[in-house]
């Protein structure tokens, strides 16, 4: 009966797993971000990539995220206690399999395109409706094409842009936008463009991903040299 148990219970995780990824899709992230961080969650492991903000960012997301955190822990006790044969006998095969029926049904109601549709636009409607653009999370807010970025860029010493303003450096034909300058404590903003740049400043862009590795080349390799530099000296402890 236990082992049966198991096996029914296991079914019921994978359900759920696929309702939520179904969830998740529907207030607009791909499928297979919305399978790998469903499951992250569900078993609290590997939810620390970059791809977690956009479930913490997302009102929506947060709720479906904190129940899926919540039935894992109970899941991890269920599946532990069945193993040890402590709570086979409290539950019968027959009910696990009614609860397997209907967690089957509720995922092929929610897959009805009909009520996929009409779901999205109740979330769609719900954010536009209870939340102002700050409370969005930056992707959903800025990024209207697939490789809009938003990028920190630290200029280093030995820059060609040193000494220059950026309304000089960026061409007017280029997809790409200024937001501030980060200098020590000083954020400037009104300024951008015209200020001149510093060694140690940070630039913050956002703009077309080719646009921004083709103005500041030299600017992302480096940058790109010091990520792998400091990935390699973390490898080393």
């Amino acid at each position: 009966m236990g082992f049966i148990f198991t096996l029914l219970y296991f079914a019921i995780i994978a359900i759920v797993i696929e309702i939520n990824v179904l969830l998740f899709t529907l207030t607009g992230l791909k499928k297979e971000i919305a399978r790998f961080q469903v499951i992250s969650m569900f078993t609290a492991t590997g939810f620390t990539t970059g791809e977690s903000e956009l479930i913490l960012e997302h009102p929506i997301r947060r709720r479906l995220s904190t129940f899926l955190i919540l039935f894992g822990v109970f899941s991890l006790a269920v599946i532990i206690s069945s193993i040890s044969n402590i709570l086979s006998d409290e539950f019968k095969s027959i009910e696990l399999g009614i609860i397997i029926l209907i967690l089957i049904g509720l995922y092929l109601i929610l897959s009805m395109p009909k009520l996929k549709n009409f779901m999205k636009k109740s979330f769609d409607k719900h954010m536009q409706k209870n939340y102002n653009l700050s409370d969005l999370p930056l992707r959903d807010v800025m990024y209207f094409e697939e490789d809009d970025v938003v990028i920190e860029l630290p200029i280093h010493k030995g820059s060609s842009i040193i000494g220059k303003m950026l309304k000089d450096v960026i061409e007017k034909d280029k997809d790409l936008l200024v937001l501030f300058i980060k200098r020590g404590d000083v954020t400037l903003r009104k300024d951008s463009y015209t200020t001149e740049i510093q060694e140690g400043d940070m630039i913050f862009l956002y703009g077309h991903q080719h646009s921004l590795q083709e103005q500041f080349k030299d600017e992302m390799e480096e940058m790109k040299k010091s990520k792998e530099k400091k990935q390699s000296n973390s490898s080393h402890f």
